[in-house]
């Protein structure tokens, strides 16, 4: 049944041919509806087994607090089934929407089958391996046959930028700050689109948690599933490797060739201050608030090293709001072995694992201002929760969270 699911996807692609895939991130196991808990358990009773390393997304509960979530009994015994069903076919219970922060790291040039937007984004752009978007539950499909259709991102004509955003002209100071990525990358899925872009001018020491906030943002703002960073991915050496400069040219090259090269080169969209700050503006649908009613933190899941910047911004000050943090169950024994846990938690910090705030009622069942540094969350807060957003960094988030006030340091976004 699933080799039938593949091959019916290829034909509607247009792939002439399956390619075998070396793991897959599932991200069917999140509660839609109950046909989705029946498809995962038609799959484990005709014997369904993944047969490449398989990782699970986010479900619709915390496993491991189940009290978080707020929902019916209905809903709560159907999201643990779906979230089992899969664990029974042999996929690692990761749930996680970042798996490339619990070990799933695919090497560059992999084929893989990954859903969910932003670790697409990330495994095909920071990673380097190679995947198309795959959605429920044609994830489960590829994991349970260990092929995808052959077409798209998996081959190598088509993750050749086609656009170069050049981001030399935004002060070194911001391109330094992690605030300045979500903004970026929600500019980015908003301007680009679907197209492949290469940015050039990001720091070599850009962060895996930047690009990360980066990818996650442009595929929520637009439908971004590949971008190269001149300098810091592994398929952009150069902008002139990212955008396949170095394989069009001919072994001898004929008159002319130069000028008609240059012509077919992609165009140049120039990043400054306006864009910034326009793409900084869309991030907050409660701009005139003054206070804050909740922070929610960790779309994508919060990383060992995003814990130990909480920690230390917090100092053990006590939140006056409630504040709560996404991340991985595996994340979470991390911070937990190291002591960091606790001592959030007894400042008020609410560590959920296992799934997020805006895809399961976890939030306080009433409309107010959600205060967030992701650019994914504050794409869709609004929609999902009830909620209006106001973005700001780690440092405004807590200090807001502290009082209620709204605290958003600002001076950085002037250029």
């Amino acid at each position: 049944m699933a080799m039938r699911v593949v091959t019916a996807a290829a034909e509607l692609l247009g792939a002439e041919s399956l390619v075998e895939v070396s793991s897959a991130h599932i991200d069917g196991c999140l509660h839609h509806g109950d046909g989705g808990v029946e498809f995962a358990e038609a799959l484990v009773e005709g014997g369904g087994r993944v047969v490449v390393p398989t990782t699970l997304n986010v479900g619709a509960l915390d496993l491991l607090h189940p009290d978080v979530v707020r929902a019916d009994a209905h809903k709560t015994d159907m999201a643990r089934r779906q979230m089992e069903a899969y664990v029974a076919m042999g996929a690692q219970p990761t749930f996680t929407c970042a798996p490339y922060q619990v070990g799933h790291e695919p090497g560059v040039g992999e084929q893989v089958a990954w859903g969910e937007s932003n670790a697409i984004a990330f495994v095909n752009s920071v990673l380097g391996a190679r995947t198309e978007r795959y959605g429920d539950f044609l994830d489960a499909c590829c994991a349970l046959t260990g092929r995808a259709p052959l077409h798209g991102l998996h081959l190598a004509e088509n993750r050749t930028a086609t656009v170069v955003i050049d981001a030399t002209a935004v002060p070194e100071a911001l391109k330094s700050r992690d605030v300045f990525y979500p903004v970026l990358g929600t500019w980015l899925g908003l301007q680009i689109g679907q197209e492949i872009p290469v940015i050039k001018g990001l720091p070599p020491t850009t962060t895996r948690d930047q690009l990360k906030a980066l990818g996650a943002a442009a595929a929520s703002s637009g439908a971004v599933a590949l971008f190269h960073v001149a300098g810091v991915t592994p398929e952009a050496p150069t902008v002139e490797a990212a955008i396949g400069l170095g394989s069009r040219v001919p072994p001898t090259s004929p008159p002319g060739w130069e000028s008609r090269q240059l012509r077919s080169l992609p165009r140049t969209v120039l990043l400054d201050s306006g864009s910034v700050r326009s793409a900084l503006r869309r991030l907050s649908t409660a701009g005139g608030s003054d206070r804050i009613d909740a922070v929610a933190l960790g779309s994508p899941h919060f990383s060992t090293r995003e814990f130990r910047a909480l920690h230390r911004c917090l100092r053990g000050r006590s939140l006056g709001v409630p504040f709560y943090v996404c991340t991985a169950r595996d994340t979470l024994a991390d911070v937990e072995a190291a002591g960091i846990a606790d001592e959030l938690r007894s400042s008020g910090v609410e560590i959920v694992a296992d799934t997020c705030v805006v895809v399961t009622p976890i939030l306080p069942a009433r409309n107010g201002v959600l205060m967030t540094n992701s650019g994914k969350f504050a794409h869709y807060g609004p929609s999902n929760t009830g909620y209006d957003v106001l973005y700001g960094s780690l440092e405004d988030c807590v200090e807001s969270a502290i009082t209620g006030d709204v605290v958003r340091s600002q001076e950085v976004w002037a250029w």
